[in-house]
Protein backbone atom coordinates (compact mmCIF):
# COMPACT_ATOMS: atom_id res chain seq x y z
CA UNK A 1 0.00 0.00 0.00
CA UNK A 2 1.27 3.63 -0.88
CA UNK A 3 1.48 5.39 2.02
CA UNK A 4 -0.46 8.86 1.83
CA UNK A 5 -0.40 10.10 5.79
CA UNK A 6 2.66 8.97 7.30
CA UNK A 7 5.86 10.23 6.99
CA UNK A 8 9.68 9.74 8.51
CA UNK A 9 8.24 10.78 11.92
CA UNK A 10 4.36 10.23 11.88
CA UNK A 11 1.92 12.52 9.84
CA UNK A 12 3.17 15.80 8.84
CA UNK A 13 2.50 18.91 6.81
CA UNK A 14 0.63 22.25 6.58
CA UNK A 15 -2.22 22.64 9.78
CA UNK A 16 -5.25 22.91 7.77
CA UNK A 17 -4.25 21.50 4.86
CA UNK A 18 -4.00 17.62 3.53
CA UNK A 19 -3.11 15.56 5.42
CA UNK A 20 -3.12 17.56 8.68
CA UNK A 21 -6.70 18.35 8.75
CA UNK A 22 -9.55 18.03 11.70
CA UNK A 23 -11.49 15.70 9.90
CA UNK A 24 -8.63 13.37 9.34
CA UNK A 25 -7.69 13.97 13.21
CA UNK A 26 -10.79 12.93 14.26
CA UNK A 27 -10.94 9.96 12.04
CA UNK A 28 -7.31 9.27 13.18
CA UNK A 29 -8.53 9.04 16.89
CA UNK A 30 -10.65 6.92 15.86
CA UNK A 31 -8.59 4.51 14.00
CA UNK A 32 -6.19 4.18 16.92
CA UNK A 33 -8.38 3.59 19.06
CA UNK A 34 -9.76 0.32 17.14
CA UNK A 35 -6.21 -0.54 16.70
CA UNK A 36 -4.90 -0.37 19.63
CA UNK A 37 -7.60 -1.94 21.34
CA UNK A 38 -7.09 -5.30 19.28
CA UNK A 39 -3.54 -6.18 20.83
CA UNK A 40 -4.20 -4.24 24.00
CA UNK A 41 -5.70 -6.76 27.27
CA UNK A 42 -9.33 -5.92 28.54
CA UNK A 43 -9.48 -3.48 31.34
CA UNK A 44 -12.22 -2.77 33.62
CA UNK A 45 -14.04 0.26 32.02
CA UNK A 46 -12.93 2.03 28.70
CA UNK A 47 -10.01 1.83 26.76
CA UNK A 48 -7.50 5.19 27.28
CA UNK A 49 -5.53 7.06 25.46
CA UNK A 50 -3.39 9.95 26.34
CA UNK A 51 -3.11 12.72 23.96
CA UNK A 52 -0.43 15.63 24.65
CA UNK A 53 0.63 18.54 22.33
CA UNK A 54 3.21 21.48 21.95
CA UNK A 55 2.58 24.78 21.94
CA UNK A 56 1.42 25.85 18.19
CA UNK A 57 -1.57 27.79 17.42
CA UNK A 58 -2.96 24.64 15.70
CA UNK A 59 -2.01 22.28 18.21
CA UNK A 60 -5.66 23.20 20.12
CA UNK A 61 -8.04 22.46 17.21
CA UNK A 62 -6.44 19.36 16.29
CA UNK A 63 -6.15 17.98 20.17
CA UNK A 64 -10.29 18.79 20.22
CA UNK A 65 -10.44 16.77 16.96
CA UNK A 66 -8.46 13.97 17.77
CA UNK A 67 -10.01 13.51 21.41
CA UNK A 68 -13.41 13.27 19.71
CA UNK A 69 -12.61 10.58 17.57
CA UNK A 70 -11.53 8.75 20.29
CA UNK A 71 -14.38 9.40 22.54
CA UNK A 72 -16.58 8.02 19.36
CA UNK A 73 -14.75 5.14 19.11
CA UNK A 74 -15.50 4.40 23.07
CA UNK A 75 -12.72 5.14 24.38
CA UNK A 76 -11.79 7.56 26.96
CA UNK A 77 -8.95 10.63 25.95
CA UNK A 78 -6.61 11.76 28.69
CA UNK A 79 -5.02 14.90 27.91
CA UNK A 80 -2.03 16.19 28.93
CA UNK A 81 -1.57 19.76 27.62
CA UNK A 82 1.69 21.37 26.78
CA UNK A 83 4.58 18.48 27.21
CA UNK A 84 7.32 17.36 25.53
CA UNK A 85 6.95 14.70 22.98
CA UNK A 86 9.68 12.17 25.10
CA UNK A 87 7.47 13.19 28.53
CA UNK A 88 4.28 11.61 26.54
CA UNK A 89 5.78 9.04 25.79
CA UNK A 90 6.58 8.40 29.94
CA UNK A 91 3.04 9.07 30.78
CA UNK A 92 1.52 6.67 28.14
CA UNK A 93 3.77 4.29 29.69
CA UNK A 94 3.08 5.42 33.50
CA UNK A 95 -0.39 5.96 33.51
CA UNK A 96 -0.41 2.04 31.73
CA UNK A 97 -2.52 3.35 28.79
CA UNK A 98 -3.21 2.09 25.38
CA UNK A 99 -1.31 4.56 23.42
CA UNK A 100 -0.35 7.77 23.35
CA UNK A 101 -0.60 10.67 20.52
CA UNK A 102 1.49 13.19 19.98
CA UNK A 103 0.39 16.66 18.40
CA UNK A 104 3.37 18.58 17.42
CA UNK A 105 5.30 19.08 14.13
CA UNK A 106 8.70 18.91 16.15
CA UNK A 107 11.17 21.38 14.72
CA UNK A 108 9.02 23.02 11.88
CA UNK A 109 7.65 26.21 11.77
CA UNK A 110 4.38 27.18 13.05
CA UNK A 111 2.09 27.21 10.57
CA UNK A 112 2.99 23.09 10.34
CA UNK A 113 1.42 20.27 12.92
CA UNK A 114 1.47 16.56 12.72
CA UNK A 115 0.19 13.77 14.25
CA UNK A 116 2.22 10.79 15.74
CA UNK A 117 1.67 7.77 17.70
CA UNK A 118 3.16 5.41 20.85
CA UNK A 119 2.83 2.29 21.61
CA UNK A 120 1.80 1.60 25.15
CA UNK A 121 5.59 1.08 25.82
CA UNK A 122 6.32 4.28 24.95
CA UNK A 123 7.60 3.52 21.40
CA UNK A 124 6.92 4.89 18.43
CA UNK A 125 5.46 2.72 15.84
CA UNK A 126 7.21 0.25 13.58
CA UNK A 127 6.48 0.81 9.86
CA UNK A 128 3.92 -2.28 10.02
CA UNK A 129 1.64 -0.34 12.52
CA UNK A 130 1.86 3.14 10.46
CA UNK A 131 1.09 0.95 7.37
CA UNK A 132 -1.37 -0.85 9.48
CA UNK A 133 -3.47 2.14 11.06
CA UNK A 134 -3.36 3.74 7.84
CA UNK A 135 -5.06 1.01 6.09
CA UNK A 136 -7.68 1.14 8.57
CA UNK A 137 -8.05 4.67 8.32
CA UNK A 138 -9.23 4.22 4.74
CA UNK A 139 -11.64 2.06 5.78
CA UNK A 140 -13.53 3.85 8.44
CA UNK A 141 -16.81 4.00 8.90
CA UNK A 142 -19.45 4.91 11.50
CA UNK A 143 -21.76 2.18 11.10
CA UNK A 144 -20.64 0.37 14.12
CA UNK A 145 -19.76 3.33 16.84
CA UNK A 146 -20.60 2.91 20.47
CA UNK A 147 -23.81 4.95 21.95
CA UNK A 148 -25.21 5.79 25.05
CA UNK A 149 -22.76 4.97 27.89
CA UNK A 150 -20.48 2.98 25.11
CA UNK A 151 -18.89 6.62 23.79
CA UNK A 152 -15.97 7.64 26.17
CA UNK A 153 -15.33 10.41 28.10
CA UNK A 154 -12.08 13.29 27.91
CA UNK A 155 -10.08 14.07 31.34
CA UNK A 156 -7.54 16.23 31.95
CA UNK A 157 -4.16 15.23 34.02
CA UNK A 158 -3.49 18.36 35.46
CA UNK A 159 -0.08 17.53 36.57
CA UNK A 160 1.36 16.07 33.81
CA UNK A 161 4.17 18.16 34.03
CA UNK A 162 4.85 17.75 37.58
CA UNK A 163 4.93 14.12 36.76
CA UNK A 164 7.57 14.53 34.02
CA UNK A 165 9.83 17.09 36.04
CA UNK A 166 10.05 14.04 38.73
CA UNK A 167 10.87 11.75 36.20
CA UNK A 168 13.44 13.51 34.57
CA UNK A 169 15.06 14.45 38.15
CA UNK A 170 14.80 11.14 39.06
CA UNK A 171 17.84 10.26 35.72
CA UNK A 172 19.71 12.33 37.38
CA UNK A 173 22.22 10.85 39.91
CA UNK A 174 20.70 11.23 43.75
CA UNK A 175 24.40 11.87 44.66
CA UNK A 176 25.04 15.17 42.60
CA UNK A 177 23.46 18.31 42.28
CA UNK A 178 24.02 21.10 39.79
CA UNK A 179 25.05 23.41 42.75
CA UNK A 180 27.63 25.91 41.27
CA UNK A 181 26.58 25.72 37.77
CA UNK A 182 25.27 28.77 35.20
CA UNK A 183 23.01 27.37 32.45
CA UNK A 184 22.04 29.12 29.39
CA UNK A 185 18.54 27.55 28.08
CA UNK A 186 16.72 28.11 25.18
CA UNK A 187 13.25 26.68 25.45
CA UNK A 188 12.09 27.55 21.45
CA UNK A 189 9.35 28.76 22.69
CA UNK A 190 8.09 24.87 22.57
CA UNK A 191 7.00 22.61 24.65
CA UNK A 192 9.63 22.37 27.02
CA UNK A 193 9.04 26.46 28.16
CA UNK A 194 7.90 25.27 31.43
CA UNK A 195 9.47 21.48 32.48
CA UNK A 196 13.06 22.47 31.78
CA UNK A 197 13.61 25.51 33.69
CA UNK A 198 12.03 23.94 36.28
CA UNK A 199 13.71 20.99 35.96
CA UNK A 200 17.87 22.66 35.78
CA UNK A 201 16.83 25.01 38.50
CA UNK A 202 15.44 22.13 40.99
CA UNK A 203 18.49 20.62 40.79
CA UNK A 204 20.82 23.96 41.66
CA UNK A 205 21.67 25.45 38.77
CA UNK A 206 21.39 29.17 37.99
CA UNK A 207 19.70 29.57 34.48
CA UNK A 208 19.61 32.31 31.93
CA UNK A 209 16.20 31.16 29.90
CA UNK A 210 15.58 32.37 26.30
CA UNK A 211 13.01 31.62 24.46
CA UNK A 212 10.76 31.43 27.25
CA UNK A 213 7.20 32.70 26.34
CA UNK A 214 4.84 30.83 23.73
CA UNK A 215 2.36 32.52 21.60
CA UNK A 216 1.24 29.86 19.32
CA UNK A 217 3.57 30.99 16.30
CA UNK A 218 6.68 31.74 17.62
CA UNK A 219 7.82 28.25 18.16
CA UNK A 220 11.13 27.27 16.47
CA UNK A 221 11.00 30.95 15.09
CA UNK A 222 14.58 32.05 15.06
CA UNK A 223 15.54 29.80 18.15
CA UNK A 224 16.55 26.35 19.66
CA UNK A 225 17.79 23.03 18.16
CA UNK A 226 17.49 24.69 14.86
CA UNK A 227 19.51 27.88 15.52
CA UNK A 228 21.89 26.99 18.25
CA UNK A 229 23.86 29.91 17.58
CA UNK A 230 21.59 32.01 19.63
CA UNK A 231 22.41 30.35 22.94
CA UNK A 232 26.07 30.13 21.26
CA UNK A 233 26.03 33.90 21.55
CA UNK A 234 24.56 34.32 24.81
CA UNK A 235 27.14 31.64 27.20
CA UNK A 236 30.04 33.51 27.31
CA UNK A 237 28.49 36.92 28.33
CA UNK A 238 26.16 35.00 30.78
CA UNK A 239 29.24 33.54 32.22
CA UNK A 240 28.15 29.51 31.32
CA UNK A 241 29.40 26.72 31.95
CA UNK A 242 26.43 25.00 29.06
CA UNK A 243 24.44 26.33 26.47
CA UNK A 244 21.39 24.26 26.23
CA UNK A 245 19.15 24.72 23.10
CA UNK A 246 15.84 22.45 22.54
CA UNK A 247 13.20 22.15 19.60
CA UNK A 248 9.52 22.54 19.73
CA UNK A 249 8.98 19.40 21.32
CA UNK A 250 11.81 19.29 23.35
CA UNK A 251 13.04 15.70 21.91
CA UNK A 252 15.85 17.16 20.73
CA UNK A 253 18.80 18.83 22.12
CA UNK A 254 22.36 20.86 20.91
CA UNK A 255 24.91 21.61 23.18
CA UNK A 256 27.45 24.31 23.51
CA UNK A 257 30.43 24.58 25.08
CA UNK A 258 31.56 27.10 27.51
CA UNK A 259 33.66 29.03 25.15
CA UNK A 260 30.58 29.00 22.64
CA UNK A 261 31.31 26.28 20.52
CA UNK A 262 28.36 24.11 19.12
CA UNK A 263 28.14 20.76 20.33
CA UNK A 264 25.95 18.89 17.77
CA UNK A 265 24.23 15.06 18.25
CA UNK A 266 27.31 13.94 16.54
CA UNK A 267 29.64 14.99 19.35
CA UNK A 268 27.18 14.34 22.57
CA UNK A 269 26.32 10.75 21.47
CA UNK A 270 30.64 10.34 21.26
CA UNK A 271 31.04 11.67 24.82
CA UNK A 272 28.52 9.63 26.06
CA UNK A 273 29.80 6.75 24.66
CA UNK A 274 33.70 7.32 25.63
CA UNK A 275 32.80 8.09 29.08
CA UNK A 276 30.99 4.77 29.47
CA UNK A 277 33.35 2.74 27.90
CA UNK A 278 35.85 4.15 30.36
CA UNK A 279 33.34 3.12 32.90
CA UNK A 280 32.50 -0.55 31.80
CA UNK A 281 29.21 0.17 31.44
CA UNK A 282 28.58 0.64 27.55
CA UNK A 283 26.29 -2.04 26.91
CA UNK A 284 28.31 -4.77 23.80
CA UNK A 285 30.35 -0.88 23.67
CA UNK A 286 28.04 -0.34 20.56
CA UNK A 287 25.97 2.95 19.88
CA UNK A 288 23.51 3.10 16.76
CA UNK A 289 23.05 6.57 14.75
CA UNK A 290 21.56 7.09 11.26
CA UNK A 291 23.06 7.37 8.09
CA UNK A 292 23.65 11.15 8.28
CA UNK A 293 26.03 10.67 11.70
CA UNK A 294 29.67 12.19 10.42
CA UNK A 295 32.32 9.53 9.44
CA UNK A 296 34.69 11.24 11.16
CA UNK A 297 32.67 10.21 14.18
CA UNK A 298 32.51 6.26 13.29
CA UNK A 299 36.19 6.20 12.50
CA UNK A 300 37.05 8.05 15.89
CA UNK A 301 35.05 4.89 17.65
CA UNK A 302 35.94 2.30 16.18
CA UNK A 303 39.81 3.03 16.99
CA UNK A 304 38.58 3.24 20.93
CA UNK A 305 36.83 -0.19 20.30
CA UNK A 306 32.95 1.28 20.00
CA UNK A 307 30.97 -0.32 17.43
CA UNK A 308 28.52 1.88 15.17
CA UNK A 309 25.33 0.50 13.49
CA UNK A 310 23.63 2.73 11.65
CA UNK A 311 20.06 3.15 9.80
CA UNK A 312 17.90 5.35 8.33
CA UNK A 313 16.95 8.51 9.51
CA UNK A 314 14.47 8.86 12.56
CA UNK A 315 15.19 8.34 16.17
CA UNK A 316 12.27 5.50 15.74
CA UNK A 317 14.60 3.61 13.38
CA UNK A 318 17.83 3.79 16.14
CA UNK A 319 15.47 2.91 19.18
CA UNK A 320 14.42 0.05 17.22
CA UNK A 321 18.02 -0.91 16.47
CA UNK A 322 18.76 -0.84 19.95
CA UNK A 323 16.69 -2.61 21.24
CA UNK A 324 17.81 -5.59 18.37
CA UNK A 325 21.70 -5.21 19.30
CA UNK A 326 21.03 -4.17 23.17
CA UNK A 327 23.05 -0.71 22.77
CA UNK A 328 21.65 1.75 25.64
CA UNK A 329 23.04 4.84 23.56
CA UNK A 330 22.18 5.86 20.35
CA UNK A 331 20.62 9.00 18.32
CA UNK A 332 21.33 11.79 15.46
CA UNK A 333 23.38 14.29 14.62
CA UNK A 334 20.41 16.66 14.73
CA UNK A 335 20.23 16.20 18.79
CA UNK A 336 17.67 13.28 18.69
CA UNK A 337 19.50 11.45 21.53
CA UNK A 338 18.69 7.88 23.47
CA UNK A 339 19.40 6.79 26.31
CA UNK A 340 17.41 3.56 26.94
CA UNK A 341 18.18 2.86 30.27
CA UNK A 342 15.23 5.69 31.26
CA UNK A 343 13.19 6.73 27.92
CA UNK A 344 13.12 4.48 24.68
CA UNK A 345 12.41 7.45 22.37
CA UNK A 346 15.00 11.09 22.02
CA UNK A 347 14.77 13.29 25.26
CA UNK A 348 16.47 16.70 24.99
CA UNK A 349 16.52 17.69 28.22
CA UNK A 350 17.27 13.98 29.89
CA UNK A 351 20.20 14.18 27.24
CA UNK A 352 21.36 17.10 28.95
CA UNK A 353 20.88 16.04 32.30
CA UNK A 354 23.13 13.21 31.15
CA UNK A 355 26.12 14.99 29.95
CA UNK A 356 25.92 17.23 33.14
CA UNK A 357 25.86 14.34 35.10
CA UNK A 358 29.41 12.77 33.15
CA UNK A 359 30.94 16.77 33.79
CA UNK A 360 30.31 16.44 37.41
CA UNK A 361 31.36 12.88 38.12
CA UNK A 362 34.54 13.51 35.60
CA UNK A 363 35.25 17.03 36.81
CA UNK A 364 35.77 17.67 33.02
CA UNK A 365 34.27 20.93 30.90
CA UNK A 366 32.04 20.09 27.93
CA UNK A 367 34.99 21.33 25.79
CA UNK A 368 37.25 18.83 27.35
CA UNK A 369 34.43 15.83 27.07
CA UNK A 370 34.48 16.77 22.98
CA UNK A 371 38.03 18.00 22.23
CA UNK A 372 39.17 14.51 20.93
CA UNK A 373 36.09 13.80 18.86
CA UNK A 374 36.96 14.21 15.33
CA UNK A 375 34.52 15.20 12.90
CA UNK A 376 34.79 15.18 8.90
CA UNK A 377 33.92 18.55 7.47
CA UNK A 378 30.38 18.52 6.15
CA UNK A 379 28.56 20.73 3.56
CA UNK A 380 24.59 20.05 3.33
CA UNK A 381 21.85 21.56 1.26
CA UNK A 382 18.47 21.27 0.60
CA UNK A 383 16.28 21.73 -2.88
CA UNK A 384 12.65 22.35 -2.31
CA UNK A 385 10.75 19.86 -4.80
CA UNK A 386 7.09 19.90 -6.13
CA UNK A 387 7.13 16.13 -6.32
CA UNK A 388 9.42 13.38 -4.65
CA UNK A 389 10.53 11.30 -7.70
CA UNK A 390 12.63 8.14 -6.91
CA UNK A 391 16.28 9.10 -7.30
CA UNK A 392 16.15 5.79 -9.62
CA UNK A 393 14.24 7.56 -11.96
CA UNK A 394 16.50 10.17 -12.18
CA UNK A 395 19.01 9.28 -14.21
CA UNK A 396 20.86 12.09 -14.47
CA UNK A 397 21.07 12.93 -10.88
CA UNK A 398 22.31 9.34 -9.97
CA UNK A 399 24.75 9.96 -12.32
CA UNK A 400 25.82 12.94 -11.08
CA UNK A 401 25.99 11.02 -7.45
CA UNK A 402 28.18 8.46 -8.25
CA UNK A 403 30.92 10.46 -9.56
CA UNK A 404 30.60 12.57 -6.35
CA UNK A 405 31.04 9.61 -4.59
CA UNK A 406 34.48 9.22 -6.49
CA UNK A 407 35.46 12.75 -6.64
CA UNK A 408 35.52 13.15 -2.32
CA UNK A 409 37.68 10.43 -1.56
CA UNK A 410 37.18 9.48 2.01
CA UNK A 411 33.97 10.05 2.79
CA UNK A 412 30.30 10.02 1.96
CA UNK A 413 27.39 11.42 -0.27
CA UNK A 414 23.86 10.81 1.24
CA UNK A 415 21.11 12.16 -1.23
CA UNK A 416 17.75 11.70 0.20
CA UNK A 417 14.34 13.09 0.59
CA UNK A 418 12.68 14.61 3.66
CA UNK A 419 10.26 11.89 4.87
CA UNK A 420 8.78 15.37 6.55
CA UNK A 421 9.29 18.17 4.28
CA UNK A 422 8.77 18.30 -0.12
CA UNK A 423 12.77 19.18 -0.14
CA UNK A 424 15.65 16.75 -1.96
CA UNK A 425 18.62 16.92 0.95
CA UNK A 426 22.24 16.65 0.04
CA UNK A 427 24.95 16.00 1.85
CA UNK A 428 28.86 15.24 1.43
CA UNK A 429 31.71 14.58 4.10
CA UNK A 430 35.29 13.85 3.41
CA UNK A 431 38.40 15.42 4.67
CA UNK A 432 38.44 18.52 1.94
CA UNK A 433 35.29 20.70 2.55
CA UNK A 434 35.91 22.60 -0.58
CA UNK A 435 35.56 19.73 -2.43
CA UNK A 436 32.41 18.45 -0.62
CA UNK A 437 30.76 21.70 -1.78
CA UNK A 438 31.94 21.10 -5.46
CA UNK A 439 30.10 17.69 -5.15
CA UNK A 440 26.85 18.63 -3.42
CA UNK A 441 26.65 22.07 -5.83
CA UNK A 442 26.96 19.44 -8.89
CA UNK A 443 24.76 17.03 -7.47
CA UNK A 444 22.24 19.88 -6.58
CA UNK A 445 22.18 21.88 -10.47
CA UNK A 446 21.80 18.23 -11.82
CA UNK A 447 18.86 17.83 -9.61
CA UNK A 448 17.41 21.14 -10.03
CA UNK A 449 17.39 20.65 -13.64
CA UNK A 450 15.99 17.13 -13.95
CA UNK A 451 13.25 17.51 -11.41
CA UNK A 452 12.17 21.32 -12.76
CA UNK A 453 12.99 22.82 -9.20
Amino acid sequence: MTRKLFGTDGVRGKANAFPVTVDNALILGRTVVRCFQQSSPIREGKHRIVVGKDTRLSSYMLEAAMAAGICSAGADAILLGPLPTPGISFITRSMRADAGVVISASHNPYFDNGIKFFTKDGMKLTDGAELEIEAAFHKDTVDDLPTGKGTGKIYRVNDAQGRYVEFLKSSFPRDLALDGMQISLDCANGAAYLVAPTIFSELGAALKVYAKTPNGENINDACGALHPENVAGKVVNDGADIGISLDGDGDRVILVDEKGEIVDGDRIIGAAALYLKEQGKLVNDRVVTTIMTNVGLELYLKDKGIAMSRTGVGDRYVSEEMQRTGAIVGGENSGHIIFSEFNPTGDGILTALQILAIMQRSGRKLSELVAGIPLFPQVMKKLTVAQKIPLKDLPKTTKAIADGEKAIGRGRVVVRYSGTEPVLRVMAEGEDEAKCAAVVAAIMDTAKKELGA
